[in-house]
């Protein structure tokens, strides 16, 4: 049996992706104020500070920096994936898997973390998460795309506006 251990730091940055289930639907772009209220409900019951996020239509890439003495991001995901799940249609069929477990078939279970090591490592998943809408021509810049961080980030004077285009 292989064992798979997660890199889970107290109080650790963070960059996740969290992907639909069906990758052809557009169920995050479609209920995006479903997806925010989860998000923010569960971060105002488990805290965490969002650094960074790009909503697309089948997938999402954020960072996290959770509280000191804190590691449990699975909790808020799992929190989170439920709570969008039970505010959008039960569209999706699920496997036969997902019924014996009583899942519904919106998300894939699994997601991808990685605890960012350093500044450059944050760096470069920030411009990651930002330039996103653009390599998957949802944007042609990353200031078109609406459901990011990367206006917050131009005002902060890291990004300029005309950053992330399809030169970069």
């Amino acid at each position: 049996m292989r064992t798979y251990l997660r890199d889970r730091t107290p109080g650790g940055c963070y960059f996740f992706t969290v992907v639909l289930a069906d990758r052809q639907r557009r169920t995050l772009v479609e209920h995006v104020d479903v997806l925010r209220y989860a998000i923010r409900y569960t971060l105002a019951e488990h805290s965490a500070h969002i650094d960074a996020i790009v909503v697309l239509p089948d997938h999402l890439h954020c960072l996290w920096q959770l509280p000191p003495g804190d590691d449990d991001y699975p909790l808020r995901w799992r929190l989170i994936k439920a709570r969008f799940s039970q505010g959008v249609p039960d569209d999706v069929t699920p496997t036969a898997s997902r019924v014996r477990r009583g899942e519904r078939g919106v998300w894939q279970r699994r997601y991808w973390e990685h605890r960012i090591r350093d500044g450059a490592d944050h760096a470069r998943h920030l411009d990651y998460i930002h330039y996103n809408p653009v390599k998957h021509g949802h944007a042609a810049m990353a200031k078109d795309w609406p459901y990011s961080s990367f206006r917050r980030w131009v005002a902060r004077s890291v990004y300029p506006e005309e950053w992330g285009g399809p030169a970069e």
